[in-house]
């Protein structure tokens, strides 16, 4: 057998279970290699479309949202930092907390991307996943996009034309509404050949019998 998905996974840059779904999914891509391979697109999803700029700090903004008290949201946290351990993922200088941003505009690049530099989109997501969890930066300071953009060589004066302007803000919109409209509504969700759900930040083992499940099917 020796097939290839497409992948497309809708997911925020500010969500840890989606870089902790992502990391698994890689270990059961590499298991199953060279039998099945995935060529993967990142879609957009904003977990707090209403945020503003100035962000909110993480634990008053989590206990908030899901109605749970200081300490269970430190338990959460702690479960995230270790299960991110287990598939290899450090997260860095957001292990204590810090704040929670508006992340709409990296969903703009990232769109960019996608549309014209495709082959530097996986490498974008990862690079932002990294500058929220690993440098504590803020996804919604255009300065710190664009050097997310320059470090993984993509053209900065390009870049700086998107988030001055308001392009791709219709596209990402209607991105979004297409994928709620298909009933998602938490991320991660890997969407397999357009037809099949694979729901949260699974385990390894999950991700490798889902997938050479849909590769035999088709």
């Amino acid at each position: 057998m020796n097939k290839t998905l497409t992948l497309d996974i809708v997911s925020d840059v500010s969500c840890p279970w989606c870089i902790i779904g992502y990391k698994a999914l890689e270990q059961a891509l590499a298991n199953l290699a060279p039998d099945i391979q995935a060529k993967i697109t990142w879609q957009p999803f904003e977990l707090n479309p209403q945020m503003p700029p100035e962000g909110q700090e993480i634990t008053e903004h989590i206990t908030q949202k899901y109605g749970i008290s200081v300490e269970q949201a430190a338990q959460n946290r702690e479960a995230i930092i270790q299960r991110g351990l287990s598939v290899g993922y450090e997260f860095g200088e957001r292990r204590g907390g810090g704040m929670i941003y508006n992340t709409f505009d990296a969903h703009r690049l990232l769109h960019w991307a996608e549309e014209f530099y495709l082959e530097k989109q996986m490498a974008l997501k990862l690079a932002l996943f990294d500058l929220y969890f690993k440098e504590n930066g803020n996804p919604s300071i255009h300065a710190q996009l664009l050097s997310v953009i320059e470090k993984v060589g993509l053209d900065v004066v390009e870049a700086k034309s998107v988030l001055d302007s308001d392009k791709f803000t219709v596209e990402v919109r209607q991105q979004q509404q297409h994928y709620q409209s298909a009933g998602i509504s938490s991320v991660p969700a890997v969407i397999v050949n357009n037809k099949h759900l694979i729901s949260g930040g699974q385990p390894t083992e999950i991700f490798e019998k889902a997938l050479k499940q849909i590769a035999n099917e088709v």
